[in-house]
């Protein structure tokens, strides 16, 4: 009943999974240092509710715009928030991919944000690799013309591979039921 304590149990799991990360991490000397992002979104209607860790993104699509819901946890991004590096430059900066945080990694800063649900809602949780690839107007063109979930996630994959596919590919979609 509580939205604060709701929040922060999610902070709470996601800095858990980073403390077991790092010590199995700890635990393997010989293996590079073990790190992952973390997008979840959880539904607790009227709310959904997104925990971010890293650069996998969540998107909001609705009434025909797509919006992101997290911010990308990277350096390039913390350097275009402190005004140093123009926004247009930021997907060409050496840092685009470098985490400022992840789970396992030196740190992890887990953010929540919340978005009101309706009918008609579409979200879409995904890794870099699709980003890298394919872009927001498209992603909005796709889900515009939504049928299926799961063939746009398939769409959406193949796009980014035909473009290269130069990391791991991970697309979900979901909506709320009507």
């Amino acid at each position: 009943s509580e939205e604060g304590e709701f929040t922060d149990a999610l902070r709470e799991a996601a800095l858990e999974a980073h403390a077991a990360v790092r010590a199995e991490s700890a635990l393997k000397p010989e293996a590079h240092r073990m790190a992952t992002t973390l997008t979840l979104l959880i539904a607790v209607w009227p709310w959904a509710y997104v925990l971010q860790v890293g650069d996998s993104r969540c998107y909001h699509f609705h009434g025909g715009e797509l919006r992101q819901l997290t911010r990308d946890q990277t350096i390039a991004q913390d350097l275009v928030d402190q005004g140093v590096l123009a926004p247009e430059r930021m997907a060409k900066s050496p840092f685009s991919n470098v985490l400022a945080s992840a789970i396992g990694a030196e740190s992890a800063l887990p953010e929540v944000s919340r978005v009101k649900l309706h009918a008609r809602n579409i979200f879409l949780l995904c890794s870099d690799g699709l980003t890298k690839h394919v872009k927001d107007d498209e992603i909005a063109a796709e889900l515009s013309v939504l049928t299926s979930s799961e063939q746009s996630c398939r769409r959406l994959v193949d796009l980014a591979l035909e473009r290269g596919g130069s990391d791991n590919i991970t697309v979900l979609i979901g909506r709320p039921l009507t």
